[in-house]
């Protein structure tokens, strides 16, 4: 048995053995790779199984607070019109998930004459908008980059026009990481019909039993459901209490730097 301040060295891998003392995994590497105290080695080495593999993540109130721009356009569409008042945030991001005319005729009301017309025109103007880096929420950025460093599968699935998903991430700079962007065209139908999903799924190489949907609505929830993958819910999302509502089991990350514990333990 070694003793404290004794070295420790690393030389073959043999995963599978224990060494002597039991509590202990024997590694045993091709080469020498390193010596170390054996006082360091306190704790013992644990062999981490990636369980989850590939993660698909909503935009919208998942992993931006993009009811801001949201509100910020249309107010300005409003003071046009001579409204005194600024759009309903509230509103805004319950209309979040549901999006296109319907958001547009629930936040604009009487102001709205032509809906399909004035969503138009608030996507012209988000396309001229600059879109700050404090629309991520809090640790977005960091956790994205590290678990797409880990080898991770990163893919967005937005009812959001492709066009205006392409150029958030983009001006975000985090667009990279994603091996797919996937957000709505008129050629494909909306979540939660699954095929935005499925086609995110199959760009991370199509394994159901070891993808992820987050998000943070119950169209979110039942899009996972309809594409046969697990789904967990943001503890800061817009639609996030009425989907823990009518799914309590599912699990619900308090921050986004949780993810890590479902990627290496599968708790979803």
């Amino acid at each position: 048995m070694l003793r404290p301040g004794s070295r420790l060295v690393i030389s073959k891998l043999c995963l599978g053995q224990r060494c002597e003392a039991r509590h202990h995994l024997h590694f045993r590497l091709q080469y020498r790779l390193c010596e170390v105290p054996v006082a360091v080695c306190a704790r013992p080495f644990i062999m981490v199984r990636m369980v989850i593999s590939n993660i698909i993540f909503d935009l919208d109130g998942t992993l931006i607070d993009s009811a801001r721009i949201t509100g910020q356009i249309i107010d300005a569409m409003l003071a046009e019109r001579g409204v005194g008042t600024a759009a309903d945030r509230d509103l805004i991001k319950a209309m979040d998930a549901v999006g296109g005319v319907p958001m547009i005729a629930a936040v604009m009301g009487a102001h709205s004459s032509d809906p399909a017309a004035d969503l138009e025109q608030f996507r012209r103007r988000h396309r001229l908008v600059d879109v700050p880096q404090d629309v991520l929420f809090p640790g977005v950025a960091t956790v994205i980059a590290e678990l797409s460093a880990r080898g991770v599968g990163l893919a967005i699935c937005s009812n959001k026009p492709q066009a205006l998903c392409d150029k958030i991430l983009g001006d975000l700079g985090i667009d990279t990481h994603f091996a797919i962007i996937v957000g709505s065209t008129p050629d494909r139908p909306r979540k939660p019909d699954p095929a935005s999903a499925l086609l995110a799924l199959d760009a991370l190489g199509g394994d159901r039993q070891t993808a992820l949907f987050c998000g943070d609505s119950v169209i979110d929830v039942e899009t996972a459901g309809s594409a046969g993958v697990a789904a967990c819910l943001v503890g800061w999302g817009y639609g996030t209490a009425h989907a823990r509502d009518l799914h309590p089991s599912l699990p619900v990350l308090d921050e986004m730097t949780d993810l890590f514990a479902l990627v290496h333990e599968g708790r979803a």
